[in-house]
């Protein structure tokens, strides 16, 4: 165990059109990967970290530069940085991770922190029944889809994208959700099956804006790291305990009012 410490956030949706406050949030958020990188080894970006992202062989989009800044910095200082891709920052290719250094994560990924067995993933398509939605997410992955898309002008494609990103979240509200039966989570039913033959003592995970912490058996625990909307949340492992926090550091004006 070391007196250094790894440091979980999920779903900030940096530049979502469906807010009003994204120039804030993103302070607000460099602020925190600051603070995080004093004591950080680890910090691992769990996915939507961005609410729209596309890479041309030749054009990155337009923003973020205080956020992308900010994470070169800590990879140059030798903090290591992980960046999974969310279902709303999938098209990531090779400019993100040359250009900041982030290790890049498309799938599920299991590790060993400080002699404890960590589980790590966005949090999308674990339900089996959300068939729409597993059948959109091949869809995005495909080479074609992504060759296709890449044909479009940056301009039209970002448009594109940004509306898509925007609907979706109004769909859902930009209010917390609720978790009404945290058995029924999806993620929660597949890392209790996948204890049934396999030894882990953290799960993390993101996506589904909710916050949680359950303790599986007496020996596993599973967390859901909320968001940066409304809850500003993430975890943090000491080398024996992970706890779920809320950044409240917020010397900046937050206005949550829609667009």
């Amino acid at each position: 165990m070391t007196n250094k410490k790894t440091y979980f956030v999920s779903d900030v949706h940096l530049g979502a059109p469906a807010l009003s406050n994204n120039q804030e949030r993103e302070k607000l958020f460099v602020n925190w990967l600051d603070e995080a990188s004093k004591d950080a080894s680890e910090i691992f970006l769990m996915g939507d970290i961005f609410d729209f992202w596309y890479e041309y062989k030749k054009v990155a989009p337009r923003g973020f530069v205080r956020t992308l800044g900010k994470i070169a910095e800590l990879t140059d200082k030798g903090i290591t940085v992980h960046f999974f891709t969310g279902n709303h920052d999938l098209w990531v290719y090779d400019y993100l991770p040359s250009e900041t250094g982030v290790i890049l994560h498309r799938e599920p990924f299991e590790t060993i922190i400080d002699g404890k067995t960590f589980f790590l993933a966005h949090g999308d398509g674990f339900d089996p029944e959300e068939k729409g939605y597993l059948m959109l997410k091949r869809l995005f992955t495909s080479k074609t889809a992504q060759f296709f898309f890449s044909r479009l002008h940056p301009n039209f494609a970002f448009w594109v994208g940004h509306n898509w990103a925007k609907n979706s979240r109004l769909s859902r509200g930009l209010n917390p959700e609720i978790c009404l039966d945290i058995k029924e989570e999806a993620v929660v039913k597949f890392a209790k099956k996948y204890l049934v033959e396999n030894h882990v003592d953290f799960f993390v995970f993101g996506h589904r804006h909710i916050l949680i912490e359950e303790d599986l058996t007496p020996k596993s625990k599973l967390v859901i790291l909320g968001e940066w909307i409304n809850y500003f949340s993430f975890a943090v492992f000491n080398g024996d305990q992970l706890e779920l926090k809320k950044y409240t550091k917020k010397e900046i004006v937050l206005d949550s009012n829609h667009e």
